[in-house]
């Protein structure tokens, strides 16, 4: 199994696993075409893509979901919850296959056993997703404001994880957003900060771990230089395992 990103940030998120014939592309919050460009820059033709699973229904996850879809005819994955959500918006399924995805219900797409794992988000029925092939185990954890026992238990034997890493708490505080997106951001139900992340990783298990990324950082309220200082703390060895994934460019191919 391998893994890329197309791009990770609040202006858009998509990542990409792959293994043998199935091609999975985890939330497209690029319009079609920035997507079909992003996808040419990792070989990967759209045609190719098997479905398109989906976190939840916030338009740096959403955007291009249904227009992709409807133009090369991908199923897609997502809760009852975030479908309802996504009904009600600009970004609705209308012409597009769907199908439901029930929490912590795993389900097979192609050679990978996908499961849904429920997270603390301002959403309607938000997932984050561990993807299984080969006897390898890839987590994507992003968009969670706490880590609740639950999330901790899921994502605590990977071979890669791409965790978010979102934003410093003392940036956040001192930066440009006002007083209610601050307290959204930093809420139970917002986004996980450095220490968050931080404390994951001390509570996972380190010596199975292969990679591990850290995605959706706020170009506002963090900096690569903090997350990566705040994980390497908390990862006594094994540092050259971790990086950070960028807005522009995502991240190329990781084997796991």
């Amino acid at each position: 199994m391998r893994f890329a990103s197309l791009g990770s940030g609040s202006k858009g998120n998509a990542t990409l696993i792959e293994a043998g014939d199935t091609r999975i592309l985890l939330d497209c919050g690029f319009r079609v075409g920035e997507t079909e460009r992003r996808l040419a820059r990792l070989q990967v033709s759209p045609a190719a893509l098997s479905a398109v699973v989906v976190t939840h229904e916030h338009s740096d996850h959403i955007q291009g979901v249904a227009a992709l879809a409807r133009r090369h005819d991908l199923p897609v994955h997502l809760t009852f919850g975030t479908h309802r959500a996504v009904s009600a918006g600009r970004h609705s399924l209308d012409g597009a296959s769907w199908h439901e995805v029930r929490p912590e219900r795993p389900f097979r797409v192609g050679d990978v056993e996908v499961e849904p794992v429920p997270v603390p988000h301002d959403a309607r029925e938000p997932c984050q997703y561990i993807f299984r092939a080969h006897e390898r185990v890839l987590g994507v954890l992003t968009d969670l404001g706490s880590l609740t026992p639950h999330v901790v238990r899921a994502f605590g034997e990977c071979d890669a994880l791409v965790l978010e890493s979102n934003h410093d708490s003392q940036l956040l505080a001192a930066g440009p957003y006002p007083p209610g997106l601050k307290r959204r951001v930093a809420g139970d139900r917002g986004h996980l900060n450095n220490g968050q992340a931080a404390e994951l990783v001390q509570r996972i298990n380190q010596d199975r771990l292969r990679h591990l990324v850290l995605c959706h950082l706020s170009e506002e309220n963090n900096t690569p230089e903090h997350a990566l200082q705040a994980v390497h703390e908390a990862m006594p060895v094994g540092h050259e395992r971790v990086r950070v994934a960028c807005q522009k460019a995502g991240f190329d191919w990781l084997e796991v």
